[in-house]
């Protein structure tokens, strides 16, 4: 059953967990880092674990890997085939592929104008069926590069164009989300990752209309009660929870869950996180917060809160402050959910060079972010070594996804923060963000960063586990306290136990019965040992 489902599914043993799927293997003898025929890693603190020790089977996979530079071919198969954890920056809209919004805008009789936007039928004069692009190429071809980057030029800026694609293709979407998550899920599970957190934006009319009935109150307490009063606050969570039924049910048919053949993303573990649009109006930002956090603690499925929208934009600029602050109280209101906030996804020339200097401060400092998505503008931050090694002591992690921060802030290579971020031991994830909109996949990402900052296999390998120690899965981790700090050494109660193998002891068997995110992390160590011994 998929895991977007509002109860908990225990699985009745590890076997049918998965854990049985794969053949026993035997990870080799530890050997010194000194003696892998790896590429330098990139300075990291001593305490880091690109100091760990590095097995025979991890040092000849680096080996394979040197010996395809040159390959193109043989190279992208080595990058799809690496275990890549899970995707924690995935917007759902803008992670469908064109072609399937296509097809959605098809199926639901909708037109195309002269903007290339998809509008409700009757498509009168100036406007065409989107069925015609089933059968017109260059029908077809004009849409997705409207709907998308597809050979936008790379010499000029892609800010307006990338944001502007979610209008154009956003009536496609409408009732479609269960649909939508079908085809991702199927795309992350092909790109053998094992965890998606995708974000969408829960009972969105509802939450306007209780903003705009309330009216705005610069006093939070007050604004607060008087969203919650009545009981008005849970009843557009009921919706949102509905909504979410609704979408459960929606995927499975798409993804044909109860029939004999299901699609793979059925047995893909999915979260939402709940997005705020930031440029909407203090009070509706405010609600808009209220029932993402209210969400998390009553529904399961849901986990988190973040804020969406171009941080560039005027009302999100003028308003940054104030919504660090809204975050902050609410978080005391909701202690159980967690926060994770697009800050820093500015450049210069793009805002004033005072707009560079607090961003993702404040996401961490004030509102208490526990990732932060993109954090490009790291080093216009006041103070920004000692906001780095904040970061690095509390793990707030950056979610940095290299394709759409090039697509829209023209930030790449050694522009882009990227090995400041490792310097300083701030845990990094990769992630995609829209790759749908952006043309391209995770396993894109991560050849692309081996390629840009010459990463080894093994810092590869850390990259993915760190998407899934600093994802909000339920329960505790795999790996001791400290994670990447301690060597990505297990538990206690995993220590001895070699994942790759069906049979970890009783002891470790109960840890994963109980604790989801070490199963999940379990999954994807076993899935190294196989495409390890594949890559000898």
């Amino acid at each position: 059953m998929i895991s977007t489902f509002r109860t908990a599914h225990r699985p009745k043993s590890l076997r049918a967990a998965g854990f049985g799927a794969l053949a026993v293997l035997t990870l080799l003898p530890a050997i010194p880092a000194a003696a892998s025929t790896a590429k330098e890693a990139s300075p990291w603190p001593a305490a880091q674990a690109m100091h760990r020790p590095v097995t025979r089977a991890e040092a000849r996979t680096s080996e394979r890997l040197d010996s395809l530079q040159g390959r193109p071919e043989k190279l992208k198969a080595f990058f799809k085939a690496l275990p890549k954890g899970g995707d924690l920056h995935n917007h759902l809209s803008g992670a469908v592929t064109t072609e399937y919004l296509i097809q959605l805008a098809s199926e639901a009789g909708l037109c195309i104008d002269a903007t290339d936007t998809a509008v409700a039928p009757p498509c009168g004069p100036g406007k065409r069926p989107a069925a015609d692009a089933q059968h017109d190429a260059a029908f077809r071809q004009r849409i997705i590069r409207a709907w998308s980057m597809q050979d936008f030029p790379a010499d000029q800026s892609g800010h307006d164009h990338f944001f502007d694609t979610f209008g154009k293709f956003g009536m496609a979407t409408w009732y479609t989300r269960g649909k939508m998550l079908a085809n991702v899920a199927n795309t992350v599970v092909e790109q053998n990752q094992f965890y998606l957190e995708t974000l969408v934006t829960p009972a969105s009319d509802a939450s306007r209309a209780l903003a705009d009935k309330v009216g705005y109150d610069a006093d939070l307490a007050a604004l607060h009660a008087k969203l919650v009063d009545g009981g008005r606050l849970d009843r557009v969570v009921d919706e949102a929870v509905k909504e979410a039924d609704d979408t459960d049910v929606q995927f499975r048919e798409a993804a044909h869950c109860d029939t004999p053949r299901p699609d793979p993303g059925c047995k893909l573990p999915v979260r939402w996180i709940s997005q705020v649009s930031r440029g909407s109006s203090p009070v509706r930002v405010f609600t808009q917060m209220a029932v993402g956090m209210r969400l998390a603690e009553r529904d399961p499925r849901f986990l988190a809160v973040n804020l969406v929208q171009p941080e560039d934009g005027e009302s999100a600029l003028a308003n940054y402050s104030l919504q660090m602050r809204m975050l902050k109280y609410l978080r005391g209101q909701y202690p159980d959910s967690h926060l994770t906030l697009h800050a820093g996804e500015l450049a210069p020339g793009l805002v004033k060079p005072e707009d560079l200097t607090f961003h993702i401060r404040e996401a961490v400092l004030v509102a208490g972010a526990e990732r932060i998505g993109h954090g490009v503008d790291l080093v216009h931050e006041d103070d920004w070594r000692q906001l780095a090694r904040t970061m690095a002591r509390r793990n707030v992690a950056v979610e940095v996804p290299f394709s759409s921060n090039k697509q829209i802030l023209g930030i790449a290579g050694d522009d882009h923060p990227f090995n400041a971020y490792r310097r300083y031991g701030v845990p990094i994830v990769l992630a995609t963000d829209d790759p749908g909109v952006s043309r391209i996949d995770i396993s894109h990402e991560y050849q692309y960063a081996a390629k840009t900052y010459g990463l080894s296999y093994v810092e590869l390998k850390d990259l993915a586990r760190a998407s899934l120690e600093y994802a909000f899965r339920e329960g505790r981790s795999l790996w001791a306290t400290g994670s990447a700090r301690s060597g990505y050494r297990p538990v206690s109660a995993c220590q001895g136990n070699r994942p790759g193998t069906d049979r970890p002891s009783s002891r470790c068997a109960r840890y994963l019965a109980d604790n989801q995110k070490a199963a999940t992390e379990w999954r994807q160590e076993a899935a190294f040992a196989v495409f390890e011994r594949d890559n000898r």
